[in-house]
């Protein structure tokens, strides 16, 4: 199954392209998305079901505007991340594509969490790249309010992974 991000790029891929139908089936399970007229998106979750088998033309009309009401559910998502972007100043990014390590070995416990207070100095995780570990500070002195990044997740250079309250 496609986690939440995968499908988000997707979803964005497809938005911004002239494709205007676009199915995904793996493991039993089909994802269909269809633009509607408008440019809006409409994503369609089939499972155990065919690709080759398409609903009659009146399904179809009536399916978008179900899920017409299911996009809007994504605007509150972005207000709160506006909501929080009032509660930070600085975001610590990615200088490098790699993958994140939040701790020094498996058993430490993470560098920094949110809450912590940092210096401009401190180590907030790190980023290997190529056999590389290089460790990311904080570059600020302030307080952790967010942790944007999950340990062994990987990375893209400019990836924000931390929000900082300056002090």
């Amino acid at each position: 199954m496609l986690k939440v991000q995968e499908l988000r790029e997707i979803i964005k891929l497809v938005d911004n392209s002239d494709i205007s139908e676009f199915t995904y089936e793996a493991d039993g399970t089909t994802i269909s998305m269809k633009k509607l007229q408008e440019n809006k998106l409409v994503v369609q979750p089939e499972s155990n079901t065919p690709v080759t088998e398409t609903p009659s033309v009146p399904e179809v009309k009536e399916e978008p505007v179900r899920k017409q009401e299911e996009v809007p559910t994504a605007k509150p998502e972005a207000e709160t991340t506006e909501a929080k972007q009032t509660d930070y100043d600085y975001e610590i990014v990615s200088p490098m594509v790699g993958t994140l390590y939040a701790a020094s070995s498996p058993e430490a416990d993470p560098y920094v969490s949110t809450g912590s207070k940092v210096e401009a100095d401190t180590v907030v995780c790190i980023v290997e790249a190529m056999k590389l570990f290089n460790e990311i500070e904080a570059e600020v002195n302030g307080e952790i309010v967010e942790v944007l990044a999950e340990d062994g997740e990987l990375v893209e250079y400019g990836q924000p992974l931390f929000r900082v309250k300056k002090q």
